[in-house]
């Protein structure tokens, strides 16, 4: 169920989103009676009540309570999925490199007089 309940969810949530996106962009504005300035003989008021809601909206309303139901819903399933019986790493053989043989060092370093330097011609 939950591996159909996801995209579901999600495209609901794509859809309602883009349906927001596209009443708040058709509506008329609140200010839109107000003119380019303060005082061009408008006859509303800017932070007055605007009257009963029309249509668009009670529409844009009822969309943008059920885009936060489908984001909190989004969030849930994203958080609380089941895990999964193992990871990926689990399928990966791990093999250990091979250990060198260990090899002897001299103890003490052959005494050939020092410095080579008396070899270089000069």
């Amino acid at each position: 169920m939950d591996g159909i309940l996801f995209p579901l969810v999600l495209s609901v949530h794509l859809l309602v989103g883009l349906s927001v996106i596209g009443l708040v962009l058709i509506q008329h504005g609140k200010g839109a009676d107000m003119g380019a300035a303060f005082g061009s003989g408008a006859s509303g008021s800017l932070f007055g009540a605007s009257g009963s809601a029309n249509f668009m909206s009670r529409t844009t309303a009822w969309f943008a309570a059920v885009f936060f139901a489908t984001s909190l819903g989004l969030s849930y399933m994203a958080t609380n999925r089941p895990k999964a019986a193992g990871s990926v790493m689990d399928t990966v053989k791990t093999e250990t490199a091979p250990v060198p043989a260990k090899t002897e060092v001299p103890a003490t370093v052959p005494a050939s007089g020092g410095s080579q330097s008396k070899d270089i011609p000069k």
